[in-house]
């Protein structure tokens, strides 16, 4: 049995960015259900932008992203739609457009091969005996079981770390469900919808290299009837779908509340969607998966002992970030004040000459 410093489970950007920070600082072992390379097996369904926090992450490690990451177009606002009120408004944003898949590669691609990494890996257990954690994981048909000192968990949503150190944690959840379809729109655009007889979170479509991703959360229980109810819907607004090319789903946390962020206890840490740090206002989570990865690796690099206090206190500024953005989203999701907010005019970037397909019917698209 093989004894490591750190195991990592989950090779994301918040697993991939530590296993990179502490490669040759410690003995590192990293476990990723992702294969090394290519498009088959699993990827994580996510419409790929890279936010503003996410770049400065990347500047202070000064790191540049390449050219096949990057996807067509680049967008500098997005479209806001209230489908019962009828309105639309365009507010500047700072994406990177960016393939979600070749990103994760990427990140992967970069950590040294100092770090024992096991792509194509199904993480079967985690348990604690002593002062060490155990993990058992198959990769290859075969069953192999190590042992570390510290475990992380960045294994997003369906945590499994999480659900072993904090069995009773309940957090809301939504299925994330897109497709995406040939592009059949005259001007490319970003778009995020809200239409609280759907859902009470929001929707999105993302223009990308041809594609038009159209997608959203919705509740567990009967969320692909709300997903295309809300297509239907769309034909309203100038949405093009045609046959889609693909779909895919996931499971997407949405703190609501301050006891949803949880970083973890007895050497185990949590870092990513996996601890929560998720944006409830816009289900980013690539920046903080990027922050928490590099506050956790300076804890382990500088703390032998109460590192998870340690870490807990580190990570302060960040949980109360992500609880401003519970407090936005509160705001967003309430019909009458979102109406408000939107109907003000407030930051929003006329077009002046909106060039649209032939026939288009929009609704109001301009402050009253």
């Amino acid at each position: 049995m093989k004894h490591f410093d750190v195991a990592i489970i989950g090779l994301g950007p918040a697993g991939s960015a530590l296993a990179r920070q502490l490669a040759g600082k410690m003995r590192v072992i990293a476990l990723d259900k992702k294969r090394q390379c290519g498009t088959e097996g699993f990827s994580k369904p996510c419409g790929g932008l890279l936010a503003p926090d996410a770049q400065r992450a990347f500047i202070r490690d000064g790191i540049t992203l390449p050219v096949d990451v990057i996807a067509n177009p680049q967008i500098f606002s997005v479209k806001t739609i209230d489908v019962a009120a009828g309105l639309t408004r365009n507010y500047q944003r700072s994406y990177i457009n960016i393939n979600r898949h070749a990103f994760d590669l990427w990140m992967k691609s970069l950590i040294p091969d100092v770090v024992t990494v096991h792509h194509d890996t199904l993480c079967r257990k985690v348990w604690r005996e002593g002062d060490l954690w155990h993990v058992r994981f198959q990769v290859d048909g075969e069953e192999q079981h190590i042992t570390a000192r510290w475990l992380v968990g960045a294994d997003g949503a369906n945590s499994l770390v999480r659900r072993h150190l904090y069995p009773e944690h309940q957090i809301r959840k939504y299925v994330a469900i897109q497709q995406w379809f040939a592009e059949a729109h005259a001007v490319p655009f970003y778009s995020c919808i809200f239409d609280n007889a759907v859902t009470d979170c929001y929707s999105w479509s993302i223009s990308k290299d041809g594609y038009f991703i159209f997608g959203g959360a919705y509740p567990m229980k009967d969320g692909q009837i709300r997903f295309e109810a809300l297509k239907t819907k769309m034909a309203d607004f100038a949405f093009h779908f045609g046959e889609p090319v693909k779909s895919e789903k996931c499971t997407v946390l949405f703190p609501s509340r301050w006891q949803d962020f949880v970083c973890g206890k007895e050497n185990a840490f949590l870092i990513g969607e996996a601890a929560g740090f998720i944006s409830a206002s816009s289900l980013e989570g690539i920046s903080y998966a990027l922050d928490s990865a590099e506050i956790l690796h300076k804890v382990l690099l500088t703390t032998s002992n109460s590192a998870n206090q340690i870490y807990w206190r580190a990570t302060r500024k960040l949980r109360l970030k992500l609880y401003s953005k519970i407090l936005k989203s509160r705001c967003l999701t309430a019909p009458v004040l979102r109406q408000w907010i939107m109907k003000s005019g407030v930051s929003h970037i006329a077009q002046n000459h909106p060039i649209l397909p032939p026939g288009t019917n929009l609704k109001e698209s301009h402050p009253r």
